[in-house]
């Protein structure tokens, strides 16, 4: 319901944050400077000195309370090497962590955590088992070969990697009508 969530967005920081720690948010989505292979991503800083960062970012903003809390993150960002990084600078925001069981350890709720991550390439998802990234689907023309040169880490393809469907186009009058007009 588009009500729901316009009333949602006028709300306060504080009452988003509790939404998401009562389990009723669904989905978030987010970005980040740099996202690993387990959905860990980084806001907050380019740099191996904390007090002395070579780029400094905002920070998480509340990302680490949606990512936390809400059932399902969608990370939505551009796909180039310096992005998609084997080992974070900075874990600003929680993924898989370690991978299977890391964020239940860590007292996260069991059952959410990330869920795709949208490119202008492909859409990943998270393997069941070892909570990796791997390709879901390519943007039509691509290639996963193109996928993997633009990722500093291993990322495999699904066993049915798909060409992604184009928007419908009821999808792309609610976008421009009532999401963003």
């Amino acid at each position: 319901d588009l009500t729901f969530y316009r009333a949602l967005m006028a709300s306060s920081m504080c009452e988003i944050m509790e939404t998401c720690q009562r389990g009723m948010m669904d989905y978030t989505f987010l970005g980040g400077a740099q996202i690993d292979c387990h959905g860990n991503l980084n806001s907050s800083m380019i740099g191996d000195d904390y007090a002395r960062p070579k780029v400094r970012f905002p920070g998480s903003g509340g990302a680490n309370d949606l990512a936390s809390f809400c059932w399902r993150t969608l990370v939505v960002t551009n796909h180039d090497r310096r992005r998609f990084v084997e080992k974070l600078d900075f874990l600003t925001t929680p993924g898989y962590l370690d991978g299977p069981g890391s964020r239940e350890e860590a007292g996260l709720p069991p059952g959410t955590g990330p869920y795709r991550v949208i490119t202008e390439l492909a859409v990943m998802g998270y393997h069941d088992e070892t909570r990796r990234m791997q390709v879901l689907s390519l943007h039509p023309g691509v290639t996963l070969e193109q996928v993997q040169q633009h990722t500093a880490f291993d990322l495999p393809a699904a066993e049915d990697v798909a060409e992604t469907d184009p928007p419908t186009g009821e999808e792309l009058r609610i976008l421009r009508e009532e999401v963003d007009p």
